[in-house]
């Protein structure tokens, strides 16, 4: 990688780790397209560009994470009964996504799921709709559904699964602080389910670069890590501190602009 391809990993990472702790989002929606840029200057083989990516920012989560629940924990702002009951969901949901099912999308479709996934996240955060007064956790059958589904569909789009667990579980009148704090746990066993199943779907897979495992890009994954797990406590801290509806309005407009690139991506890809 060049100099600029490092600066700007690095940038980025410090970009995620900030989201992770005062939103609960992996960094994923950020860090997917830029990493489309990076292994597009790198050369890698256009067929695994979008898939190393996507497994790329995914294997981050694990370590951002990690770090901003250390820092949320130290606060009590997580909810473990909530972390234990969706878990196995996650986990499941997880190794179906990040195997088989992952490595059958070509480029084209995982882009454009992706894009589709941008946009609709962008939208509920503009909508912002208040839930029943009342309205509470499922049961076990409906929160394991839930679970697998979200373990999936963050699987496929390397996120840690908060643009889906925050919703349901401010939807379920559990406190906003509480469920972006809540979510960063939950990013925990979505990661590791969704990497091993990267690391099982990808094996030996011939058109991968040096350096990678899987469709798990190393270098990448190391200049982000050494810097999100630094500013993820950052953004926790600040998450108790700063109006976070205001601060997730300008992260939705910068939503909207990624969905943008990565259609353009997948009309690429399409041929169009």
């Amino acid at each position: 990688m060049s100099f600029n391809d490092i600066l700007l990993l690095l940038i980025c990472g410090g970009i995620s780790g900030l989201l992770a702790g005062l939103l609960g989002i992996g960094g994923g929606m950020i860090l997917v397209p830029i990493m489309v840029i990076v292994f597009t200057h790198l050369t890698f083989d256009p067929s695994v560009i979008v898939h190393m990516s996507i497994a790329t920012c995914m294997a981050t989560v694990l370590f951002t994470s990690t770090s901003a629940v250390l820092a949320h924990y130290k606060h009590g702002s997580i909810d473990w009964k909530l972390v234990a009951l969706l878990s196995p969901g996650l986990i499941i949901g997880g190794l179906v996504g990040g195997g088989e099912l992952f490595d059958s999308l070509k480029t084209g479709w995982l882009s454009l799921f992706f894009g589709v996934f941008i946009f609709y996240s962008a939208i509920q955060i503009f909508i912002n709709k208040k839930p029943k007064p009342g309205r509470e956790i499922p049961g076990a059958l409906g929160v394991f559904s839930f679970g697998a589904l979200a373990g999936s569909l963050a699987s496929l789009v390397g996120a840690g699964g908060a643009f889906i667990t925050v919703p349901f579980m401010v939807w379920c009148n559990i406190r906003p602080h509480v469920a972006m704090a809540t979510s960063s746990a939950l990013g925990l066993p979505i990661s590791v389910a969704a990497t091993v199943g990267y690391l099982y779907g990808s094996w030996g897979h011939p058109n991968l670069p040096p350096g990678s495992i899987g469709y798990i890009y190393l270098p990448a994954l190391a200049c982000i890590i050494s810097i999100s797990i630094f500013t993820a406590p950052l953004g926790a801290k600040f998450a108790r501190k700063l109006n976070v509806n205001h601060i997730k309005k300008i992260f939705g407009v910068m939503l909207i602009f990624v969905a943008i690139f990565m259609f353009d991506e997948s009309r690429k890809a399409f041929g169009f």
